[in-house]
């Protein structure tokens, strides 16, 4: 066992110094600066519970488009190896270090780190708005989820056949330009302009969904984890449900086996390329939701002896295998999608073949097989013609391939609402497939969003008296404002909005957060006196590997991953897609100035915190030297005394006891020591006692 290192080191000494108690389990500040009782803080009913909370916000909707969209374009099988060496060394330490201080303090993401020093108190501030930033647009998606769901319920299925113009009877040139999910998604749905700068007016439909999304977040979450966590039993498992009969239903599809065998044949030459590293990390980050304060505001609801340990290697281990299982539900899809595709290219060009063949024109190229059945005719059979004779055959042939048509990726919102919508309205049964897929996605949001919006309340009713006893005025008010803020998206350029705050809001900020996080725990407060603190919860002692991961490889790997994303941004410049409604198709585009500005302002008001409560602890403590009060010169010599105590010193013999007024505060550790490395929880009465003798009482 690793020996606890004195707290009268230099490094236990600038901890004593800022007030701070050395034992993590129940000595917590709260609002006023007081000890609290963590006696009426709501707590999970069953370990199950706890369980689906925290897979149902890490399992969210990246899972479903984004991962497997990178399997997708960096090597399959490769990238999945990749990923799951990145998960085990960086991801689950992590995950586990939040889970533990989480735990361990029994507060949200500002007390924690309030707690460990009040100069780390902008940490848990700029998890706050990070998660505001999040909860504002994936609300959005919701909406978009609703409103699909909504238009399921018709046959045929509103996006299966392009719309006619009533005046000229022919088909709509935008639709016949693109596709019919292309077209109702950016013309129905969205309304889109061609760019971020034409804002146009607001879509009055989403506008509604918008409402109503945010009511069903609200009324969820009006009691707190009390009446979150009864939904979450349905919002947790229900995806999981969906996902299964997609795939059993999918193995049955014509080219099922190509789109399985695409995703997992592994292109290893990809580890040689940076950018596939921070995309796997990028994700490995986001899958597990480290940073939003999230994962310690659930965390902070457990008793103090769970086993976070073993918590932490179960949902990163679920977390993995539900985005396997939803990239081979993609896969299955797309394999099936690309196939169609590359059949009806066969057909049009059989059908070309076969009015040059009407037209008496005789080549000795004609293929062997029978051009007028185009049902027997083979894609293996057309290509291998076709790769015979492609030279002569003219402009007009084309090759029909299948792996170019997997080649062509999809991901996000493009993934969602145009291709697997496409690939819905051939099914039998179409809507009822249909509504089955968005309610899926409806889930996966909300269950996402309630951790989100979870990371943002618990910290401030933790953190502010007056707020924690109106949780539910705090809880109505937030989903208010998030709505009205949200209307940013509701207009007709609301879709960039959303790409601009997915990509640039979040990223920076979470991984500025998380090197914060790692620092305080590895280098401020050190991972050997964490460890202790995590062996008296768990009465064992995590293996020693963990040290040496939080205080180097997880610290490396996230300042690699925060100089990656700078470097990308400064040198590519961000870029939006756009919709141009004369052409029919999407072009990337430049930011505008405003944009840019913009963009910069969401990042500097997200990593703003930090530096500020930094400086605002330094000159709070400053001023408050040159006047220490009667209760700090008590604390002092409190500290003093734990200090001796927690050495292997003894107590000074002449050390006589400070007696403090009624209404002072006087510091107590909630740990005795025995010896130099075993604590045990002191008693009500033990305690009493114990304060007797201090006080002189």
């Amino acid at each position: 066992m690793t020996e606890k290192p004195p707290l009268d080191s230099s490094e236990g000494r600038t901890w004593m110094e800022e007030g701070q108690s050395q034992t993590q389990l129940t000595a917590v500040d709260g609002p006023d600066g007081a000890a609290t009782d963590d006696g009426d803080r709501p707590a999970w009913d069953s370990k199950i519970q706890y369980v689906l909370a925290q897979v149902g916000f890490s399992v969210g909707l990246g899972n479903v488009w984004r991962f497997p969209y990178l399997c997708h374009q960096n090597g399959g099988g490769a990238f999945m190896l990749l990923y799951v060496f990145l998960l085990v060394v960086v991801g689950v330490p992590l995950f586990f270090m939040e889970l533990a201080a989480g735990q361990s303090i029994r507060q949200g993401s500002i007390g924690v780190w309030k707690h460990i020093s009040p100069k780390l108190e902008g940490i848990g501030y700029s998890s706050c708005m990070v998660c505001f930033y999040v909860a504002l647009y994936y609300n959005v998606i919701i909406a978009w989820s609703l409103f699909y769901m909504g238009n399921s319920f018709q046959y045929p299925l509103p996006w299966e056949k392009c719309p006619t113009n009533v005046t000229s009877n022919d088909t709509v040139k935008e639709c016949a330009g693109s596709s019919p999910t292309s077209y109702f998604w950016f013309r129905k749905a969205l309304n889109i302009t061609n760019s971020i700068e034409e804002s146009g007016e607001f879509n009055p439909i989403m506008t509604g969904c918008l409402l109503a999304a945010w009511a069903i977040v609200s009324l969820a979450m009006i009691k707190g984890i009390k009446s979150s966590a009864k939904v979450m039993y349905f919002s947790s498992i229900f995806p999981y449900v969906v996902l299964f009969i997609f795939l059993i239903r999918g193995l049955l599809l014509d080219g099922a086996l190509e789109g399985i065998t695409y995703m997992f044949y592994p292109k290893l030459e990809i580890w040689g390329n940076v950018q596939v590293w921070r995309q796997a990390a990028t994700q490995v980050f986001f899958a597990l939701g480290l940073g939003y304060g999230s994962v310690i505001a659930y965390s902070s609801y457990n008793p103090v002896h769970n086993n976070c340990h073993r918590d932490a290697l179960m949902v990163s281990c679920i977390n993995f295998m539900t985005s396997v299982l939803a990239s081979l539900v993609v896969f299955v899809v797309l394999g099936f999608r690309a196939k169609n595709i590359a059949l009806r290219c066969v057909a049009e060009n059989l059908s070309v073949l076969n009015s040059l063949a009407s037209s008496g024109s005789n080549q000795h190229w004609w293929p062997w097989f029978n051009m007028t059945d185009v049902s027997s005719v083979t894609l293996a059979e057309y290509r291998e013609w076709y790769h015979l004779y492609s030279s002569m055959v003219g402009p007009k042939i084309t090759d029909c391939s299948l792996e170019q048509e997997m080649n062509k990726g999809v991901e996000g919102t493009g993934l969602a609402f145009i291709a697997f919508t496409e690939v819905m309205a051939f099914f039998p049964a179409s809507p009822f497939w249909s509504t089955l897929f968005f309610l899926m996605l409806l889930n996966l949001g909300l269950s996402t969003m309630f951790g989100t919006m979870q990371g943002i309340l618990t910290p401030l009713m933790d953190n502010f008296s007056l707020l924690g006893r109106h949780r539910t005025l705090l809880t109505v008010s937030s989903c208010a404002l998030g709505f009205i803020i949200g209307l940013l998206f509701t207009q007709r350029s609301g879709n960039y909005f959303v790409t601009m705050f997915d990509d640039y809001s979040a990223t920076l900020p979470l991984v500025i957060v998380v090197i914060f996080e790692t620092i305080s725990v590895a280098w401020v407060y050190g991972t050997d006196r964490f460890l202790d603190d995590i062996e008296v919860m768990l009465r064992w002692r995590p293996p020693v590997v963990y040290k040496y991961l939080w205080k180097y490889v997880c610290l490396l790997a996230m300042v690699s991953l925060l100089a990656a994303s700078l470097l990308r941004m400064v040198f590519k410049g961000p870029t939006y897609t756009a919709w141009n409604q004369s052409t029919a198709s999407e072009m990337t585009l430049e930011y505008p100035g405003w944009a840019l500005a913009m963009i910069i302002m969401l990042i500097v008001f997200a990593s703003l915190p930090v530096p500020v409560g930094y400086i605002y602890s330094l000159v709070k403590n400053r001023w408050g030297r040159s006047t220490p009060s009667q209760v700090e010169v008590g604390q002092e010599m409190c500290r003093e005394l734990y200090t001796k105590c927690s050495s292997t010193e003894q107590p000074d013999s002449h050390f006589h006891p400070v007696h403090f007024g009624e209404d002072e505060v006087h510091p107590r550790p909630a740990f005795l020591s025995v010896g130099n490395e075993h604590y045990r929880l002191l008693s009500q009465e033990e305690d009493e006692e114990e304060e007797e003798q201090d006080t002189g009482v």
